[in-house]
C-alpha cells in the first residue's frame, strides 16, 4: 500500500475508504521493519486474516491497533484517520465539539482520541534549534486592561516561547512552553530540551534569563514594543488567535497539548505533503493513552 501524501479529502477518502483499509495502513507501518511479539519479544510469526499477527513461541494473537494509540477506539478507524487528518493537515485544527458533529460521536469521545493524536504531536527533543533563536514569554488570553508588562494574573495562562528564524529572519521552528511563572528556574526547560548550547539567542531585558547566560549565547536588548520581536510576536498571535477560536474553556491542565499542536503543525509547514502519514506513524510508536492518564476537567 502506498503512504498517503497531500491535504486532498477527496483523495484521502478515496484512499481510506473503509475501516478495513486503515487497519490495512496501520498494519503496514506497524510492522514495516518485521514483528515483533509484545508479550515475549520474539519475532516468529505469521499474519493472519484481519491483519493481525500470530506469534510461534507463546501464540499470542496481536492487532493492528495493540499497543499503540488507536488501542481500543470503538467509534471505527477511519473515523479517527479522519480526525487526525483535520488535526494534521488544516492549518488550524477543528475543536471536539465540531469534530463530534462531524463524525457524529459524542463531544467527550472525540475529545479524548484528539488528546491522543496530540500525544503523537509532542516534541521528540532530538532536534533543538541551533540558529538565530528568539525567545519571549507571555499569556494566554490577552494583555491585562491597563497594565503593561508581564501579567501575575492567577487565571491567566503563562507560557514561554522560542522561535528560530533563518539567515532572512524567516520563521524556521517553534516551541512553546506552558509556565508557572516567569522564574529563571521556570524558564529554563524549554532551553534544555529545545535550544541548543550553541544557537544565538536573543531575549527581551527580563532579568530571569541572567542565569542562563552561564550555559547559553544570550544578548538581552529592549523589546521596544515587540518590534525587536516582530516574527515571535506574529507566532504568539497567531496561537492566541486559534486559542480563541476555540469555543469552550482550555484548561491549564491541558494547555501544553494544545501547544504541542499548534507547534506540530507550524514546525512541518514545508512538509505538509506527509504530515497525515508522519502523525499517523507516531500513533502507532507511541504507547497507548487510558483515561486515567489524562486529568479529566472542562476542555476542549
Amino acid at each position: 500500500m502506498e503512504i498517503f501524501e497531500g491535504q486532498n479529502i477527496l483523495n484521502f477518502i478515496k484512499e481510506l475508504p473503509n475501516d478495513e483499509a486503515c487497519k490495512a495502513y496501520l498494519a503496514k507501518i506497524k510492522w514495516q521493519d518485521g514483528f515483533a511479539c509484545m508479550k515475549c519479544g520474539h519475532s516468529k510469526g505469521c499474519e493472519k486474516s484481519g491483519y493481525n499477527y500470530h506469534c510461534y513461541t507463546c501464540h499470542h494473537v496481536e492487532s493492528a491497533t495493540a499497543n499503540t494509540l488507536f488501542h481500543k477506539v470503538k467509534f471505527g478507524l477511519q473515523k479517527a484517520f479522519c480526525i487526525v487528518f483535520e488535526m494534521s493537515t488544516s492549518s488550524k485544527s477543528v475543536s471536539s465539539i465540531q469534530m463530534g458533529k462531524r463524525f457524529n460521536i459524542r463531544q467527550g469521545t472525540a475529545w479524548y482520541f484528539m488528546q491522543k493524536v496530540r500525544k503523537a504531536m509532542e516534541s521528540s527533543q532530538k532536534y533543538p534549534l541551533s540558529e538565530l533563536v528568539h525567545v519571549d514569554e507571555f499569556t494566554v488570553g490577552g494583555k491585562e486592561e491597563g497594565k503593561q508588562g508581564r501579567s501575575y494574573d492567577s487565571k491567566k495562562k503563562k507560557a514561554v516561547i522560542a522561535v528560530e528564524l533563518n539567515k532572512k529572519h524567516q520563521i524556521k521552528r517553534v516551541y512553546v512552553k506552558s509556565i508557572n511563572d516567569y522564574s529563571a528556574k521556570s524558564l529554563t526547560p524549554i532551553f534544555e530540551e529545545h535550544i541548543s548550547e550553541k544557537a544565538q539567542i536573543v531575549t527581551d531585558k527580563w532579568r530571569g534569563y541572567e542565569p542562563l547566560k552561564e550555559k547559553y549565547n544570550i544578548e538581552q536588548k529592549l523589546s521596544n514594543q515587540g518590534k525587536n520581536f516582530k516574527e515571535l510576536h506574529i507566532v504568539i498571535m497567531q496561537l492566541k488567535s486559534w486559542l480563541r477560536a476555540i469555543p469552550t474553556h482550555v484548561s491549564k491542565w491541558h494547555i501544553q497539548a494544545y501547544f504541542d499542536e499548534f507547534c506540530f503543525r507550524i514546525n512541518r509547514s514545508q512538509f505538509k505533503q506527509r504530515i497525515f502519514h508522519k502523525t499517523i506513524e507516531r500513533m502507532i510508536n507511541a504507547k497507548p493513552l487510558y483515561h486515567k492518564n489524562i486529568k479529566q476537567t472542562l476542555s476542549v
